[in-house]
């Protein structure tokens, strides 16, 4: 395995955005302990209670799915990797060859993105994002602009830094 200068592991952890994920899934708990529980039709058109049960999985596996949801990033001797798991299973690379220039920038990731996650835009690249609005803003040499969301931009900097120059400091 190559050297690794850094290592970013970031999840959705706002609160605000679990508690409206959460909600629908308390209102479908509340409407099962109602009907089945307590015998009391859930709405004024209640279903049966084996697809009331089954509708609990339209809740349950989209939160499983954002819970496992993480940006990996890796810069090592070689290259800069990252991925955004479960959407990729392996990374993407990028080696000094396919840098023209990279860069901490503080970004608007609604304004500029459309929000979190793994957004595109014609004007200003692909991001890959779950919070904040600090980036790493790389430009290939083949034109295309990605940008990586960090929590740790002067250590995220300098490993880029010892990356590009193949150099251990």
């Amino acid at each position: 395995m190559k050297r690794i200068y850094f290592t970013e592991k970031q999840r959705f952890t706002q609160k605000w955005l679990w508690a409206i994920i959460i909600l629908p899934l308390l209102i479908w708990i509340w409407g099962v302990v109602q009907q089945i529980g307590c015998g009391i039709p859930f709405g004024n058109n209640p279903t049966s209670n084996i697809a009331l049960i089954l509708i609990g999985l339209i809740f349950v596996l989209p939160i499983i799915l954002f819970y496992k949801t993480m940006l990996i990033t890796q810069v090592r001797k070689d290259a800069l990797y990252y991925k955004f798991f479960p959407f990729h299973r392996k990374y993407k690379k990028h080696t000094p060859k396919d840098i023209d220039s990279y860069e901490i920038r503080v970004y608007n990731p609604v304004g500029e993105y459309g929000g979190w996650g793994i957004k595109g835009s014609r004007k200003k690249g692909k991001a890959y994002n779950v919070s904040g609005k600090i980036g790493m803003q790389l430009i290939l040499k083949n034109g295309k602009k990605i940008l990586l969301g960090t929590h740790n931009p002067d250590a995220f900097q300098e490993a880029m830094d010892k990356m590009m120059k193949g150099k251990d400091f």
